[in-house]
């Protein structure tokens, strides 16, 4: 009898884990191991995850454990609860966690403790900011994992300086990119500028805000708030707004402005193709500024950092402050969209067939 393939079980939970794990998933499954995809449920609303599911190929989840929301360690608990239970029952070969959520962290530790390899696709990144959750779960991730999967070259040289070993990094490019690149061409402006209403030949700004750091505390919503109207006073706002954090901006006074359109989340392909035809992009996200460096769309991160300062050097995004920002986007609005812009190395469409390579080669089938 046959040994049998060796296992890569795939965690993904949240949103931005998506569009990553498509790729890697597809040019694994030309490489002689079998594939295990595990969906936390980190994000349960159907438009935050399942749609994206349908819509970027990925096969249906093999476990849906269905955590939910919570608090951050309740939450990660109840991930690493599932998780050892399913690597107890069937225990991988590889775990490949993605990006920065909890449920990254979570399976990391759990495959670390159990003495499971753990591939960590997009490593590296660094914000500095330790206030952040996401940025302690990517320090953790990383020291812990065994392939780390690089997508930019200041990435490279943050694990280099932490004493991360050589052999373990591999600059690979970025997965979501693939993705993005993949569907570009069929991203339709009209359709989606019709689905939430907007004139898409009419100048219009989209904006995703939905960090603590933007939405927890009372001032920082007042004074987010105080922006978003200035905004809106020079230009179209849609907002597609996260669940989290929507009912303190109602009640701030957010939605008070005739200028401002608050939509429900959207899917993959209906906010890329929003965000194909926007003048410029607010965020405070991590993933949007990737993707409008790529698409050439004008990016004005509302952060005092980003652990993606490829975007800035490489591409469009300019981080602002909430007093700085309409002022920022009336130099944008001025200036128009460039036609040309550079775009980091490697975000070539090809990120998941070199994960593919590195993690076979890894599993002895390369």
């Amino acid at each position: 009898m046959s040994e049998r393939p060796p296992l890569v079980v795939h965690i993904t939970g949240a949103r931005p884990n998506f569009p990553k794990a498509a790729p890697v998933i597809a040019a694994l499954g030309e490489h002689p191991v079998e594939q295990l995809l595990v969906h936390t449920g980190q994000h349960y609303d159907e438009r935050m995850s399942e749609v994206f599911f349908r819509q970027l190929g990925l096969p249906e989840p093999d476990v849906n454990l269905g955590v939910g929301s919570g608090a951050h360690g309740a939450q990660t608990a109840a991930i690493m609860v599932g998780l050892e239970e399913l690597f107890t029952a069937r225990r991988p070969d590889l775990v490949v966690v993605y990006g920065d959520v909890n449920s990254t962290v979570a399976a990391a530790l759990v495959a670390s403790k159990m003495g499971i390899p753990i591939a960590h696709v997009e490593a590296g990144l660094r914000s500095f900011d330790r206030s952040m959750p996401e940025e302690i779960n990517r320090l953790l991730t990383d020291r812990i994992s065994d392939l780390l999967l690089v997508t930019s070259v200041d990435a490279v040289a943050h694990l280099g300086n932490e004493g991360a070993d050589p052999d373990s990094i591999h600059f690979v490019g970025n997965p979501m990119i693939d993705t993005l690149l993949r569907h570009l061409d069929g991203l339709d402006t009209s359709a989606a500028a019709a689905q939430v209403g907007i004139d898409p030949e009419q100048p219009y700004v989209v904006a995703t805000l939905h960090r603590p750091g933007n939405v927890d505390d009372p001032e920082d919503v007042a004074a987010l708030v105080r922006a978003v109207h200035a905004v809106a006073d020079q230009v179209r706002l849609v907002v597609p707004l996260h669940p989290r954090g929507r009912q303190r901006l109602a009640d701030a006074g957010f939605m008070d402005h005739a200028g401002v359109l608050v939509v429900d989340p959207l899917g993959y392909v209906e906010f890329l193709s929003l965000v194909k035809g926007a003048a410029a992009v607010v965020t405070d996200s991590g993933g949007v500024q990737e993707e409008t460096t790529v698409m050439g769309v004008p990016c004005l991160t509302l952060r005092p950092n980003t652990e993606r300062p490829v975007t800035i050097t490489h591409g469009t995004n300019q981080l602002v402050t909430r007093e700085s920002l309409p002022g920022a986007l009336a130099d944008v609005l001025g200036a128009g969209r460039g036609a040309t812009w550079p775009v980091p190395p490697l975000w070539d469409g090809h990120a998941g067939p070199r994960i593919a390579t590195v993690i076979s080669r890894f599993l002895g089938v390369g």
